[in-house]
């Protein structure tokens, strides 16, 4: 344990600037997570899955422990919890898309499109969304769809290199990702 030392008593006269052969240094220290820092989403939205599927994980859960139940009470534990565990991690991948607008940049899913290769976006009511995953469809447009997101937002890729003539991306929240877009083209330009 080290002595405290006292501190000096507080005066009326101004401190000396400190000289080369002072002791005291002072040091600027910065802060690498905030020369790093990525720029804030403009928007940024998970498609998580509905309720309604963690209780169908649960459920198939519960039938892998009864499938197990004749074998003992060890291995029906081990089939609910590894049923459990499967049905929870196939719920929660499917459910982890995210769909942002970030540093001048769309990113949806695993794709990252910058905002200067997008054209017009356009937000789809439920039936136009319908439309658009089915007979209006293009082999080549990237879709990144959830079935149990009826709204969604159609964006033309006006890349000539890109041969992906839209991007399809169900959302919950279609006109705020259009407006995120829009601003971001607005500052671009």
């Amino acid at each position: 344990m080290q002595p405290s030392v006292p501190s000096p008593a507080p005066s009326s006269e101004p401190s000396p600037a400190p000289s080369a052969e002072s002791p005291v240094e002072t040091a600027v220290v910065s802060s690498p997570v905030a020369a790093s820092a990525p720029a804030a989403p403009r928007f940024d939205e998970r498609l998580t899955a509905p309720r309604s599927w963690w209780v169908i994980a649960g459920l198939i859960g519960l039938s892998g422990g009864l499938i197990m139940f004749p074998l003992g009470t060890v291995p029906m534990l081990g089939g609910l919890i590894v049923a459990a565990v499967l049905a929870g991690a196939a719920v929660s991948s499917y459910g982890s898309a995210r769909v942002r607008v970030v540093a001048g940049s769309l990113v949806a899913g695993d794709a990252r499109i910058p905002v200067s290769a997008l054209g017009a976006a356009e937000v789809l009511d439920a039936e136009e969304a319908r439309a658009w995953r089915t007979h209006k469809a293009d082999p080549r447009a990237f879709m990144l769809m959830r079935s149990y997101v009826q709204r969604a937002v159609r964006v033309e890729i006006t890349d000539p290199a890109d041969p992906t003539p839209y991007a399809y991306l169900s959302s919950r929240e279609p006109e705020a990702l259009v407006a995120a877009l829009d601003s971001v083209r607005a500052e671009a330009a």
